[in-house]
């Protein structure tokens, strides 16, 4: 048995790092991990089990392995209920501070859908007395729950795409993407994804900076203008930057700038915030261009909306595939009710 789930551990260590390394920027990389992380648990089950003789006669062991398996069973039955609280919390302060918009309720509105998931859901599929109205409640259920785990990888595979062990990497080019001016002046947002890339920029000391962003309303200077100037006031070499003044959007950002770089495989970094780097990535790769992303800090209450708004972005990119997956599994549901009429 210890061979078998040690085998199992070992292709599923070897197809995680076949993915992060051919191709990280995929929600293959958040399945792979995860894969591999229960794996590895139900491998450490295993040996447990095979080595009980020796846990006997240290108890200390026996007891520290209770805690942590009591630990984990604690964390998976109150994940949800910690899921609703901080979405909640977070949802309250990031109307306090940031205003009352569409936009900015979303933590809250993920805290109602996520209650009523939770707490009313279960009660409408007890009251069901139909074939028909047990095979939709079913269906309903099912997409929420894919929709869920779609949204844990999605994550899952932003936070791997955000892990650097060294920023020292011979980049060619470095690219800021912006995010909008108070007339001629940074955002703080926009300012944390400069100092981002000026640091990436110090490691890598044959690297050019494009900065991309254009014009916008209520903006008085195109935003790579403005990013310029607050660079060379950090001490950056006007020669190291490079200005793309006409993108309106991420793709723009990127495939404009793509045009502003010589070379046919550069070796590209893109800098933004740390919760919009995956989804850059992704369009970044249906560009055709290869590259790694870095992210800036941002603050932890408009982290979670932001989230939120970066996941919806992602389904809108993929909303083809995802709407076929739940249209196959909501037929082979239905199909045995349409049967069952028909015949």
């Amino acid at each position: 048995m210890l061979q078998i789930t040690g085998g199992i551990f070992l292709v599923f260590l070897c197809l995680f790092g076949w993915v992060m390394l051919r191709e990280p920027r995929t929600l293959w990389s958040g399945v792979s991990f995860f894969l591999l992380m229960c794996s590895l648990g139900v491998c450490l089950v295993t040996v447990a089990v095979v080595c009980r003789d020796w846990l006997a006669a240290h108890e200390a062991m026996i007891w520290i392995l209770l805690v942590l398996a009591g630990l984990a069973g604690l964390f998976v039955l109150v994940l949800p209920l910690l899921l609703l609280g901080m979405f909640l919390i977070e949802g309250i302060r990031v109307v306090r501070h940031e205003g009352l918009s569409p936009s900015n309720l979303l933590s809250l509105l993920f805290a109602g859908l996520w209650f009523g998931f939770l707490f009313i859901w279960p009660a409408v599929g007890v009251w069901q007395s139909s074939s028909l109205g047990m095979a939709l409640y079913i269906v309903v259920s099912v997409s929420a729950v894919y929709l869920l785990s779609l949204m844990a990888m999605y994550v899952l595979s932003a936070l791997l795409n955000l892990v650097h062990l060294r920023q020292s990497r011979r980049l060619d080019y470095i690219v800021v993407l912006g995010s909008g001016l108070n007339g001629d002046q940074l955002t703080p947002l926009l300012a944390g994804r400069v100092d981002r890339g000026i640091a990436l920029l110090r490691h890598n000391p044959q690297a050019k900076l494009i900065l991309s962003g254009g014009q916008g309303p209520g903006e008085d200077v195109p935003e790579s203008d403005a990013m310029a100037a607050y660079a060379q006031k950090q001490g950056v070499e006007p020669g190291r930057l490079v200005l793309e003044r006409q993108s309106a959007s991420t793709e723009e950002n990127l495939r404009f700038s793509r045009a502003l770089m010589a070379g046919e495989r550069p070796r590209v970094a893109v800098v933004t915030t740390a919760y919009h780097v995956f989804r850059a990535l992704l369009l970044a790769k249906r560009l055709g261009l290869r590259c790694v992303g870095f992210g800036s800090k941002t603050k932890w209450y408009f982290t979670l909306n932001a989230v939120l708004r970066e996941f919806a972005g992602y389904l809108r990119l993929t909303r083809r595939r995802h709407l076929k997956v739940m249209g196959a599994t909501a037929a082979l549901v239905l199909l045995p009710y349409i049967a069952v009429r028909l015949f």
